[in-house]
């Protein structure tokens, strides 16, 4: 069959057409890209008294990145949101008369903490880091992994949050899944392969708040290293986590029970940012409450920034 061909009218018309056809570039297309991921913030909200506060609905909070409002796509109840957790344990000559305390106080509070939902990875750190249990639900599982900890000399504290956090961000996002890291540690890196600024930007890539129990054996100790606990107080508020101090061996569990309680009263917001804001890989994210009233009572507990890209 013969076609007739098109009349120059009916070519124009088609060229109008595809003028109004907007040309998406790469780089309009990456930034699409990044727009579509879901950014999920875990969030206590605590009284005068350390209490947390109940019952808020996402319509309670505002929320803007680099200044910019954002519209919270994703709210729960955190006890109902799923966890995955890294438990990293020190496992350095300096906390050895703590070990069946770690043990011990871990699989306890591990074991109320989980659901069938939570997944529970261990590690141990000391000159090297080891993997003792991948992510497992399986509760025998952290049980063996936790009586094969083997002490070493040295403290790769930092290598050791870098390495955990790179663990989250091999998995890729795992959207409404919240993320943590919970350290037990006397807070001493001597290691020098490690810095706190590379493991700062690890968790914050890997949007994983820092638990960190720093064990004091001696708080008089003219050898302790205050610079150290300080370092990992400032990373755990720096990445929306939070610090407890072991000063007598009979503090370890309370910690670890304080650890449950606030992941399981914790908020989960989402949203999807709206526009790359800044040229800056650091976004900035302020949240608060609606009413001011509240906002002047409650004090609330976030990760204020984070990566644009979860690798460098």
């Amino acid at each position: 069959m013969k076609v007739a061909p098109r009349s120059p009218a009916v070519r124009l018309s088609a060229l109008a057409l595809l003028t109004l056809v907007p040309i998406v570039t790469a780089q309009q297309l990456a930034t699409l890209q990044l727009n579509s991921r879901l950014l999920t913030l875990a969030v206590n909200v605590i009284d005068d008294h350390g209490a947390p506060v109940p019952n808020l609905t996402a319509a309670d909070f505002e929320l803007t990145e680099d200044n910019h409002p954002q519209r919270i796509a994703f709210f729960d109840q955190a006890s109902t949101t799923p966890l995955d957790i890294i438990l990293a344990i020190d496992a350095s000559e300096s906390v050895a008369p703590y070990q069946h305390l770690e043990r011990g106080a871990a699989r306890t509070v591990l074991h109320s903490l989980q659901d069938q939902h939570d997944r529970i990875a261990v590690i141990a750190f000391s000159d090297t880091i080891v993997e003792l249990a991948p992510f497992t639900s399986n509760p025998r599982r952290i049980d063996v992994a936790l009586g094969h900890v083997h002490h070493g000399h040295a403290t790769a504290l930092y290598d050791a949050v870098s390495f955990a956090s790179q663990r989250f961000i091999d998995r890729g996002l795992e959207p409404n899944i919240r993320r943590v890291i919970v350290l037990i540690t006397d807070g001493e890196n001597t290691t020098h392969h490690g810095s706190y600024e590379s493991a700062l930007e690890a968790a914050r890539r890997a949007g994983a708040p820092v638990y960190s129990l720093v064990i004091v054996p001696v708080a008089a100790d003219a050898g302790r290293d205050t610079g150290g606990e300080h370092a990992l107080m400032q990373l755990a508020t720096d990445t929306g986590g939070k610090s407890y101090t072991i000063a007598q061996q009979t503090d370890l569990a309370p910690a670890l029970e304080h650890v449950s309680d606030d992941l399981r009263t914790q908020y989960a917001l989402g949203y999807y940012p709206t526009a790359m804001t800044t040229l800056s890989p650091i976004r900035h994210i302020h949240l608060q409450l609606t009413n001011p009233a509240l906002g002047a009572r409650y004090t609330l507990r976030y990760r204020t920034s984070y990566y644009a890209s979860p690798q460098p």
